[in-house]
C-alpha cells in the first residue's frame, strides 16, 4: 500500500492498484448522468451500492457519496468493510436487491 493511492469515499479505505475498483456514475447514465460525476471505488463497495438500490433510486435520492453513506444498508456495509484491508474481497454480502418486491400496489 502507498500513501498515494487514491481513498474509497464511500468506506473510506485507500485503493491499492492491484485491487478490483471502478467507476461509478453518481446519477447513472441511463438516468442523465452520461458525462456526469463519476467517483472511484473499490469494486466491493461499487457492488453493494449497485445490490442495494436501482438506478432511479439513486438518481431520485442517492446521487451524492454522503446520502450514499447514509443509507441504512449501506451505513450497514460500510461499518463492516471498513475493518477489512484495502485489499479485502469477497462477495457481495446480503444479497442483491429483488426485481418487483414492493408486491401489489
Amino acid at each position: 500500500m502507498d500513501d498515494e493511492d487514491p481513498i474509497c469515499p464511500l468506506c473510506g479505505r485507500p485503493i491499492p492498484p492491484d485491487v478490483p475498483q471502478s467507476l461509478h456514475h453518481l446519477v447513472p447514465k441511463l438516468r442523465g448522468g452520461k458525462g456526469g460525476a463519476t467517483v472511484l471505488l473499490h469494486q466491493i463497495c461499487h457492488n453493494e451500492i449497485h445490490a442495494t438500490l436501482s438506478e432511479s433510486e439513486i438518481a431520485r435520492g442517492f446521487s451524492t457519496v454522503e446520502a450514499l453513506r447514509d443509507h441504512p444498508r449501506l451505513a450497514k456495509f460500510i461499518g463492516w468493510v471498513a475493518k477489512r484491508p484495502p485489499d479485502f474481497r469477497s462477495r457481495t454480502p446480503g444479497g442483491r436487491r429483488r426485481k418487483g418486491a414492493r408486491g401489489p400496489a
